[in-house]
């Protein structure tokens, strides 16, 4: 990748630690589920000792279920190891500042192991991993992803007490592209948007959707660990900014019966000269490089999906006429297909639907790159595009269930190659957790099904 000023300075930290601007310094790693872990430093400490040495976070934050309880099945931490550490080391391009916590500033950690190995199932590794194969090609990939969340007046506490239920919605009816929609709630959005800046994200715009209460804010595209990175400062920094408007927000895949919130990721390449690689002469003014990428999508799509809709929840977005895909297709600016191709010369790219708002970017990312690899690799040809209605045309279907998706993942070959067994091994255990707990479970759904009437 190539060098870049971070959105702010270790100097530049130093100079405001010194004058009393910068008082916390948050390290933070994107967990499984792509949330920031980590630790909050005193900055002159953080300055001082961990900024060069790094510190310690129990290695247990990569082996738990969604409420951080102690699971079974993980080989890298389990109680017969004890429970370890792994190391965290400040990864120093994407320090920045946090607007909306007062004098804080913020940067990711890289995983290692005491002997200095990676952690080679820690999400951002994973990426990293496929990256650099990509590198080998002389190519980097660009990203952009497109996070929907839903608004409530309710506060988290609120919503906590009520189980969720009878929230009110910020909007009342259906406000996609609606500017007075958007009005409606612009403090929370523009407080969103102005501080994104302010921690170095470059924001693009803030449109409704068709849910109630449901909108989108969206950021340039750009170097893909860069983007995924910025996707968890901006998902924490969100739910922050609305805990202190007294709202809360939710990036669940699928809250009701309604649309779901997606997070559709949109990919192209360039070369080591900034050139894009991805435009050629070809059918849609695609390059061989685009045809043979695109087509290792569809080839991996169904067994890489766990990567795409890693939660039982995410499998209720996969409903037809709903904007999110059920069919294994790829077409030109066609909404109804799972891989949509859009933009032309430079712009020219390919937007993965399958993700909702529960995504890992990082996850999702290397998924992506590793599938499109694969297709180069093996110079896969592609099928002629989906000019229709995909949901149907009476094409292959997305997996239906995590528990199809995870069975598909551990026995695929294509992820056992591009990710090693550890990895795979690793997120299917996750995927095996929640499958446990939600087949444990007796829902609302259950007892208004069964109290009376059964």
């Amino acid at each position: 990748m190539a060098d870049r000023t971070p959105p702010l300075t270790v100097q530049e930290l130093a100079a405001l630690v010194e004058g009393g601007d910068i008082h916390t310094v948050v390290l933070a790693f994107p967990d499984m589920q792509g949330r920031l872990q980590g630790k909050r430093f005193a900055a002159p400490f953080f300055l001082d000792e961990v900024l060069d040495h790094g510190t310690e976070g129990c290695n247990y934050l990569l082996a738990v279920d969604v409420d951080l309880n102690t699971v079974d099945g993980y080989a890298m931490s389990s109680w017969e190891r004890g429970y370890g550490d792994f190391a965290m080391h400040p990864d120093l391009a994407t320090l920045r500042r946090v607007p909306w916590q007062e004098g804080t500033a913020l940067l990711i950690a890289d995983l290692a192991w005491n002997d200095g190995s990676p952690v080679v199932a820690a999400p951002r590794q994973i990426l990293r991993r496929q990256l650099d194969r990509l590198a080998q090609h002389g190519w980097s990939a660009h990203v952009g992803t497109e996070l929907e969340f839903i608004v409530f007046r309710d506060t988290y506490e609120e919503a906590w007490n009520r189980a969720y239920r009878d929230l009110t919605p910020a909007n009342q009816y259906n406000i996609d592209y609606s500017v007075l929609g958007t009005g409606r709630i612009e403090p929370l959005l523009r407080r969103i948007r102005n501080e994104m800046a302010g921690a170095g994200l470059t924001v693009e715009s803030a449109k409704g959707e068709c849910n109630l209460g449901q909108h989108e804010i969206a950021f340039r595209y750009d170097e893909a660990l860069i983007t995924c990175d910025q996707h968890g400062v901006y998902k924490t920094g969100a739910k922050e900014i609305a805990s202190q408007e007294g709202v809360s927000l939710t990036f669940m895949a699928k809250f009701n019966e309604r649309e779901g919130n997606s997070c559709h990721i949109h990919l192209s390449l360039q070369d080591e000269d900034g050139r894009p690689v991805m435009a050629g002469d070809g059918p849609g003014g695609m390059s061989p490089v685009m045809e043979h990428f695109l087509a290792g999508q569809l080839a991996a799509l169904r067994e890489l999906t766990l990567l795409y809709a890693p939660n039982i929840n995410s499998y209720k977005r996969f409903q037809p006429g709903s904007f999110a895909p059920t069919a294994v297709a790829w077409g030109n600016d066609n909404r109804t297909c799972a891989l949509r191709v859009v933009g032309h010369g430079r712009s020219l790219r390919f937007e993965n639907r399958l993700p909702g708002g529960d995504v890992n970017p990082h996850l999702a990312v290397a998924g992506m790159v590793a599938a499109g690899l694969y297709g180069i690799e093996n110079k896969l040809e592609l099928p002629e595009p989906c000019t229709g209605n995909a949901y149907t045309a009476g094409l292959e279907h997305v997996p239906t269930t995590l528990r199809e998706a995870a069975e598909l993942w551990e026995n695929s070959a294509i992820a056992r190659a591009a990710f090693g067994d550890e990895v795979v091994d690793h997120y299917r255990n996750m995927a095996r957790v929640e499958l446990d707990a939600f087949d444990a479970a007796v829902t609302d759904w259950e007892r208004f099904r069964s109290f009376e009437r059964m």
